[in-house]
């Protein structure tokens, strides 16, 4: 069954119509086909939280050509079209008006590497802040999300956290861990994979899975 529920609880912390936050489950994005709405994104939201993850993979905040389209942090519309995410039903038709399906870079190392370590099934993605940062007036557009922003984030991340407590909470960069330490979560630190950094975040995620380290307690 669905985790419908978890779903729901999460995304009702977060506000909708901000000038410069766009929200996937409740704001409509006009680059997607009438089909891809909120509903849609919500959906696929529960079915990739169907499950009793072993590791949670936190990252900054959505982009406008992964999460903005598909509702999954680190999931991109040409993702979801090569059926390529577990839990989720294949998609047969395009979520958007674009010429060519969207992709992103850090979505397709990062299920690249889940793959390649066997954790695809019990991993669950997320943002410290799940509202996508972009320009005024720009949506597609990323921006670094400002301290206050990151705040709105931390009531759903909390709540996903206890949600599962059996789960390793893995900070994907900079911001994320700072997040996360701000919160008192316990966690451990991998390499953003955008800018050149999917070889680190590989060879620090296998080590993580691979039990080499034990978990880490912020200070």
């Amino acid at each position: 069954m669905f985790n419908n529920k978890l779903a729901k609880l999460l995304t009702d912390t977060l506000p909708s119509g901000r000038r410069r936050l766009f929200n996937p489950w409740r704001d409509r994005c006009a680059d997607d086909v009438p089909s891809n709405g909120p509903d849609a994104k919500l959906a696929r939201l529960a079915a990739h939280l169907d499950c009793n993850p072993k590791f949670i993979l936190c990252g900054e905040a959505p982009s406008y050509r992964g999460c903005r389209h598909s509702g999954i942090a680190f999931t991109s519309e040409h993702l979801l079209l090569e059926g390529k995410i577990p839990r989720v039903s294949p998609v047969s038709h395009r979520l958007t008006i674009k010429k060519g399906s969207y992709k992103e870079g850090s979505a397709t190392t990062v299920w690249k590497e889940l793959y390649r370590l066997g954790i695809q099934e019990r991993t669950v993605l997320w943002n410290a802040i799940q509202l996508h940062p972009h320009e005024l007036g720009k949506p597609k557009s990323n921006r670094t999300p400002t301290p206050e922003e990151f705040e709105i984030g931390k009531p759903a991340l909390q709540m996903l956290v206890k949600e599962f407590p059996s789960a390793i909470v893995v900070a994907v960069g900079r911001k994320a861990e700072r997040s996360l330490k701000s919160m008192g979560i316990l966690y451990k630190p991998v390499r953003h994979p955008a800018y050149g950094g999917g070889p680190k975040f590989a060879q620090q995620l296998e080590l993580l899975v691979r039990g080499a380290h034990g978990r880490t307690a912020v200070e």
